[in-house]
């Protein structure tokens, strides 16, 4: 099935669609969200990704993070994407959002207009095969010091969303 996403301008007034791999190719501004569940420890959720992902496979990530689809708000795409990759769902509440432009493998550019979101989850999760391989709990500092250490274990949005995301909190 075809994934299309909403292409927006910087004010996230829609322009149109355009399926998924091309709006990549293109380097187009379209909409997105990212994910951030944490436990009671205060420790994030972190996935890795599929092998079969058509770009950065076996890359590790934030908890869910992806495109609301033509007439479906931000957080409705987040919790159901939350279901589709991880296997569960839990209260998400919006943070911010923040536009950036990142260049990965194979020509593909995310250019995104990006809806951040939190949430909290004590379980463990019922991961999706064809879409993550394996998880993992970790606290913010010990993240943040691999990601320096090891920034080729990480996609290139998530190194970029955890930032912002720090300095959110560090407000």
């Amino acid at each position: 099935m075809e994934e299309f996403v909403v292409l927006v301008d910087q004010d996230d007034q829609k322009l149109g669609l355009m399926e998924k791999q091309q709006a990549h190719i293109a380097g187009l501004l379209h909409r997105a969200f990212s994910v951030f569940v944490f436990n009671s420890k205060g420790e994030l959720m972190i996935q890795q990704r599929a092998a079969s992902k058509y770009h950065s496979p076996t890359l590790w990530t934030n908890t869910c993070c992806s495109h609301p689809r033509d007439n479906e708000t931000y957080e409705q795409a987040a919790h159901r994407r939350l279901e589709e990759e991880m296997g569960f769902d839990c209260e998400l509440e919006y943070k911010f959002n923040f536009i950036y432009k990142a260049h990965l493998e194979n020509d593909l550019i995310e250019h995104e207009l990006d809806h951040v979101f939190i949430g909290t989850f004590d379980d463990e999760p019922k991961l999706n095969p064809d879409e993550v391989m394996a998880y993992r709990w970790v606290e913010l500092e010990d993240l943040k010091k691999d990601m320096e250490k090891n920034p080729q274990n990480y996609t290139a949005w998530f190194k970029i969303i955890f930032e912002h995301y720090v300095s959110y909190i560090e407000e």
